[in-house]
């Protein structure tokens, strides 16, 4: 019996676990590399910081917050929260300014560097190209407090160049700050003309990976301009579109709350009251901590089911996913 024993023990001794393995390869490669880790260290203690370790006061949207419990001993409440939210008579005016901002400014907005892109690839002229490329990049690193306050001075209905051309054509000025029609399409028009540049830089980057031996075999066998942008470039930028595409969608509920809080007035708040700016109202000037928090995850919420959703049909159609 003993010699059994030792002859049944003997294996389970040989035996190496794959933690032990996955341990004894992943410091060499630690090691050799540290320069690497060091680099991207930054990146990674930002992200726990500021975007995990927050998720701990998460749970106040479940419940009774109360600064002087603190988050542990406030009373649980449950779902209360968003009940109320979704019970309350601007929920659907809420929802509706959101949706229609976010979709407005995807559906006019995504297309347009991909179009600047495929049209300054095509220029011959290197010099008038890099212009170009450096007047339209340069709206990207205006802030947005500078940009409103562009909007502000040329949009003026006393003083503003626009209202300026209206009148001398004959027309009346036009207060368009202060009307509720007028708010989305300066919201979406004002980001197209900031945020053009940098999106162009990518899908260049993209064009720049297209092997040229494809646009040389269709030179050969006759194709137009545009006939190559169509069947080469487009086709080889796709897969950049797609993974750009989802992002957008991911994000379609998190505008940007700045922008929309200091385009914001009493005249235009009918349409200019997104989710964003009613957390923000709510949150820090109601201090109504719980309730603010309920409707920012319930906004969360909805962009990871259609980062979810839209990944999975882009995998599907086109093989192309973020994961």
């Amino acid at each position: 019996m003993k010699k059994s024993n030792n002859a049944a023990a003997a294996p389970s001794q040989g035996i190496i676990r794959p933690t032990a393995i996955s341990r004894n390869r992943l410091w060499p490669k630690i090691r050799q590399n540290y320069e690497l880790y060091l680099f991207i260290l930054p990146a990674v203690l930002l992200y726990l910081v500021f975007k995990y370790y927050p998720m701990y006061g998460v749970q106040i949207a479940f419940k009774d917050f109360r600064a002087s419990k603190g988050i542990w001993g406030s009373e649980w409440v449950g779902l209360e929260h968003f009940q109320r939210f979704f019970e309350a008579y601007n929920f659907w005016p809420i929802m509706e300014n959101t949706l229609l901002l976010s979709v407005y400014s995807l559906v006019f907005s995504f297309p347009v560097p991909i179009l600047v892109a495929l049209m300054l690839n095509q220029m011959m002229a290197k010099r008038y190209k890099k212009f170009v490329q450096t007047v339209i990049y340069a709206p990207h690193f205006i802030s947005t407090v500078v940009l409103i306050g562009m909007l502000n001075v040329f949009l003026s209905p006393n003083s503003g160049l626009v209202n300026h051309v209206i009148a001398f054509f004959g027309g009346d000025p036009i207060l368009f700050m202060a009307d509720e029609g007028w708010f989305r399409p300066l919201y979406v028009l004002s980001g197209i003309w900031q945020e053009t540049g940098f999106a162009t830089i990518i899908y260049l980057a993209a064009l720049a990976g297209v092997n040229p031996e494809l646009h040389e075999a269709a030179i050969m066998d006759g194709a137009s301009k545009w006939k190559r942008v169509k069947h080469v470039d487009i086709p080889s930028i796709l897969p950049t579109i797609i993974i750009l595409m989802v992002l957008a969608v991911g994000n379609i509920m998190s505008i940007g709350f700045e922008k929309a809080y200091l385009m914001q007035s009493d005249l235009n708040y009918g349409t200019s009251n997104i989710i964003p700016t009613y957390v923000y109202e709510l949150g820090i000037q109601k201090a109504q901590y719980s309730f603010s928090a309920a409707i920012g995850l319930f906004n969360s919420i909805i962009n990871v089911v259609l980062l979810v959703t839209v990944n999975r049909l882009a995998k599907r159609l086109t093989e192309t996913s973020l994961w």
